[in-house]
């Protein structure tokens, strides 16, 4: 099965920069996409095969995220069921027979850490969201977290090191994640593997000189392992500030 994720940056936009044309050559089972800063009714999507799930931001423009999928799921939810934290469109769960996938667009902590604090609490909440699931079946977690994990993904970790994405708060929780029995999957398969990264600054041609963070993520529940076969980063497809990143598994049966 092959899996993506691509924090768009605004679906719209995204399309005119050659989003439908990578939807169809990568031919996904299953496409998750965050960032689409879009309401309801604001783009009609012509993909054939797949069914389309949505999840808007009650704020106009603003986050949101949506999930293609060629096989139908047992059930779909939004949100994870915390009030605070389901007004901005960042979570779809689909259930499968064998497993769950999570689409995610983890809150950014913001310009001088202003959303930090809201950032702790969502990240206890829903890392137990994560690990509730996993005591049912297998997850398969995807998305921007909007964190560089480790010093090696991100261009310039000393320089960092107190901004947003890279303190010791927000790593800590990542770490705390993996610790409850999941994977890194791109670190599973490239431990060592420099300069490879998901996220560029639309400033100072930071895409040309690939100077990047690593942000984005398939997390899958450790017991998945011997279904892995690659994970990757298509750092040469543009469209969005950020790249798509692919999952590719052995089916789950």
């Amino acid at each position: 099965m092959k899996f993506v994720s691509w924090n768009v940056n605004g679906l719209r936009a995204c399309v005119k920069k050659g989003f439908l044309e990578y939807f169809k050559k990568i031919d996904a089972d299953i496409f998750c996409i965050q960032e689409i800063k879009l309401q309801e009714g604001q783009i009609q999507l012509d993909l054939l095969e797949y069914e389309q799930y949505w999840n808007y931001a009650m704020k106009k423009g603003y986050s949101g995220t949506a999930v293609f999928t060629k096989h139908k799921p047992l059930a779909v939810t939004y949100g994870i069921g915390i009030e605070e934290h389901d007004q901005e469109g960042r979570v779809i769960t689909l259930e499968f027979e064998k497993f769950y996938v999570v689409n995610v667009y983890t809150p950014n902590s913001q310009r001088e850490l202003v959303r930090l604090d809201y950032r702790m609490s969502w990240e206890d909440d829903f890392r137990d969201y994560i690990t509730v699931l996993d005591r049912k079946k297998p997850v398969i977690l995807c998305g921007d977290l909007n964190v560089a994990h480790q010093e090696i993904d991100l261009k310039n970790p000393i320089t960092n090191r107190k901004n947003a994405g890279f303190t010791d708060q927000e790593r800590e929780k990542m770490t705390k994640l993996l610790e409850k029995g999941f994977i890194d999957t791109f670190r599973y398969f490239y431990p060592n593997q420099e300069e490879a990264y998901t996220w560029w600054s639309y400033m100072r041609k930071s895409r040309d000189r690939n100077v990047g963070w690593r942000i984005d993520y398939f997390i899958v529940s450790e017991r998945l392992k011997n279904k892995l076969k690659d994970s990757q980063i298509h750092s040469h497809i543009m469209g969005s500030d950020h790249c798509p990143v692919v999952l590719e598994m052995l089916k789950c049966s």
